[in-house]
């Protein structure tokens, strides 16, 4: 790699600090997710895996679903990142009763001049936050299969397309199964990441408590500051885009995505567009680290999220306790990195 050689150069020639040199600022990029990061830290302990994907995702220009039990932080954590960020935000809670027509909009009679009008739903904004998506039906959740990958909705014949930057962050709970609906494999396909949310560390938890208990009743939400502008945003994104991935890493990817497809342990492995995924997300890591050129770490880095709502363990393997996680984990150890 070009850069990397830079480096080996400046190291060769006696310099006990190498230096690197970026075709692309990333100055800015990287100071401006600086911010968002301390703006959530004013109210979140912890959870930094998910914050730093939700930013690649930002970055990406996907879309997010966050899975964890009941208090762990996942709709707070992406309604202080919505603050972040100068743009339109919704929030809609998915319930049993919710039909297509109260995300899309609907078309209404206008007695005035006798002719129907479209009224806009929430789906309409930029920052999209769904509570509970797994609470709705199917038909719900159909809705969104146009407008998670198209940025469009159609309507009467006629299409509306949605205003840049769009995020859809959706969030469900792994455990209660009484009253929800699985996600349908199209539907989940369609997210960028699925990012696992654990439960916090003694030191954190400790912290959290600490923080509730000298705050009183002071809401801290309140002080999150915007930080970044629907224009700037829109930069990053087109930054990411041109940072640099050697055909190495692009055959590297290749292998992981075609294991999925050969690996016994599997029922359904991933499509190209989890290649395309696995690509986007691995140039959005290494805008986070202040690269502009993908590293094999950044692809390992990404592959989980990537991957683990995309494939599918084989019932046998399931039974016995074999997670998509191990079975990335494993892959990724058996495929040599490229150098």
């Amino acid at each position: 790699m070009e850069n990397l050689e830079n480096i080996q150069e400046n190291t060769d020639s006696g310099n006990s600090a190498p230096e690197f040199h970026s075709r692309i600022d990333m100055t800015e990029l990287q100071q401006s997710l600086e911010k968002v990061k301390a703006e959530i830290g004013k109210v979140i302990v912890g959870q930094e895996p998910m914050i730093e994907h939700l930013l690649a995702a930002l970055l990406s220009n996907g879309h997010v679903l966050i899975e964890g039990v009941p208090g762990v932080a996942k709709t707070i954590t992406a309604k202080l990142l919505a603050k972040t960020i100068d743009v339109g935000f919704s929030r809609i809670q998915f319930t049993p009763d919710l039909m297509p027509s109260d995300i899309l909009g609907t078309s209404v009679f206008n007695v005035k001049n006798s002719e129907f009008e479209f009224k806009k739903g929430p789906i309409f904004s930029s920052f999209i936050l769904i509570d509970e998506i797994n609470r709705s039906p199917a038909k719900t959740q159909s809705a969104l299969f146009e407008v998670m990958e198209e940025r469009q909705i159609t309507m009467d014949g006629t299409q509306y397309e949605m205003q840049e930057p769009f995020l859809v962050v959706a969030t469900q709970n792994p455990i209660e199964h009484e009253g929800t609906y699985r996600l349908p494999e199209a539907q989940l396909d369609r997210f960028l990441f699925k990012i696992n949310v654990g439960y916090p560390n003694f030191s954190q938890e400790v912290q959290i408590i600490k923080n509730q208990h000298d705050n009183k009743l002071e809401d801290k939400t309140d002080a999150v500051q915007k930080i970044i502008t629907g224009t700037q945003l829109k930069n990053y994104q087109d930054i990411v885009k041109n940072i640099l991935v050697e055909p190495q890493l692009l055959e590297y990817i290749a292998k992981i995505i075609v294991n999925t497809r050969e690996n016994q342990f599997l029922y359904l492995g991933a499509s190209p567009r989890a290649s395309l995924a696995l690509l986007t997300a691995s140039k959005a890591f290494a805008a986070i680290r202040g690269r502009d050129f993908v590293t094999p770490e950044d692809i390992k880095e990404g592959s989980y999220a990537v991957l683990r709502h995309r494939i599918m363990v084989s019932p046998e393997r399931e039974m016995e306790g074999l997670t998509a996680d191990e079975i990335i984990r494993q892959i990724l150890e058996t495929i040599e990195i490229p150098r």
